[in-house]
C-alpha cells in the first residue's frame, strides 16, 4: 500500500514541473520563430518578412575590430538593413544558426546564437548573434541585436 501511495505521490508531484516546461520550451519556440523567420527572410530577399522579426526602434550593433586589432563596436540601422534585404537575389544571404541558447523571463528573451554566414555557396564570416527580445502581448520582436564577426575559428 506504502509503495502505491509513493507512486501517486511521485506522479502527481511530477505533473506540474513537466506543465511549466511545456510552456516555457512552447515560448522557447516562438523566440526561435522569430530567429528563424529573420534569417528565411533574409534569405529569401524578403524585406517584409525580415522586418516583421523587429520591434519598433530595434537597435544593431556589430562588434568588428580597427586596424590595431581592438574591439570596435559598430552601429547599424534596421531600417537600412531591412531596405538593403531586396537588393539582393533571392538565395543569396545565408546565415546558418548552428544552435540556440534562449533564455526567457517574463516579456523578456535571450538568445545567443553562433552562426556561419555565406553569399550563395561561398563562406564569409562566422560569429555570434546575440539577441534580446520582447514580448509584446501577442509576437516575440527582436529590440536589440549584436554580433560578432570572424573569418577564422570557425566551428
Amino acid at each position: 500500500m506504502k509503495s502505491i501511495i509513493l507512486v501517486f505521490i511521485t506522479i502527481f508531484s511530477s505533473v506540474e514541473p513537466l506543465s511549466d516546461y511545456k510552456i516555457q520550451n512552447s515560448e522557447e519556440d516562438a523566440v526561435r520563430q522569430t530567429i528563424v523567420t529573420l534569417f528565411e527572410g533574409m534569405k529569401e530577399s524578403n524585406a517584409d518578412k525580415v522586418k516583421s522579426a523587429f520591434a519598433d526602434g530595434a537597435i544593431m550593433k556589430t562588434i568588428g575590430r580597427d586596424t590595431d586589432g581592438n574591439a570596435v563596436v559598430r552601429d547599424g540601422s534596421v531600417d537600412s538593413f531591412v531596405e538593403s534585404i531586396s537588393s539582393f537575389e533571392a538565395g543569396t544571404l545565408n546565415e546558418k544558426i548552428l544552435s540556440y541558447e534562449i533564455r526567457i523571463d517574463g516579456p523578456l528573451a535571450s538568445a545567443w546564437t553562433p552562426y556561419e554566414f555565406y553569399r550563395g555557396e561561398e563562406f564569409s564570416h562566422c560569429g555570434v548573434n546575440s539577441f534580446q527580445l520582447v514580448n509584446d502581448g501577442e509576437n516575440w520582436k527582436i529590440v536589440y541585436i549584436i554580433d560578432t564577426r570572424r573569418r577564422d575559428n570557425c566551428q
